[in-house]
């Protein structure tokens, strides 16, 4: 019988990577984002706010950024027939608005990164763009 696991989990400075990543990024689509990333456990590791963001996408990217890391999926890729259930179930700390992403590295799930701020076609855009700079396995929706 095992005594207990171990979890990969993003390092800061991975984390603080992505968050100016996307925070940059975001600038450059054209949204004043908000970005949380999160450890498997769903333990904040990192966050930032664009100056003029608003107040409300600071909990929506939260909220993105903790599906993707329990979930291991996307936030948007949530089944139609669950989300009521997983949003009240999990007293809203699960979303099904797109923009949230799982953080895989070598094939193991390190984290879960949220974008909020914009669209949600923005929020994933920006999400993808960041996966890709700080050399993240791409997530499929």
């Amino acid at each position: 019988m095992a005594t207990h696991t171990r979890q990969p989990t993003i390092t800061y400075d991975t984390a603080a990577h992505a968050v100016a990543a996307a925070v940059r990024i975001g600038a450059e689509v054209g949204i004043r984002a908000v970005v949380c990333v999160v450890d498997p456990s769903m333990n904040l590791v990192a966050f930032a706010r664009a100056d003029g963001a608003t107040p409300h996408s600071v909990e929506t990217s939260r909220r993105k950024a903790d599906t993707a890391a329990s979930t291991r999926r996307p936030s948007a890729s949530m089944r139609a027939d669950l989300v009521s259930a997983l949003e009240h179930g999990s007293g809203g700390r699960l979303t099904s608005i797109a923009g949230g992403v799982p953080l895989i590295f070598d094939g193991l799930l390190v984290g879960g990164l949220g974008i909020a701020g914009g669209a949600p076609e923005q929020d994933i855009q920006v999400a993808e763009l960041t996966l890709a700079e700080i050399g993240a396995e791409g997530a499929e929706s």
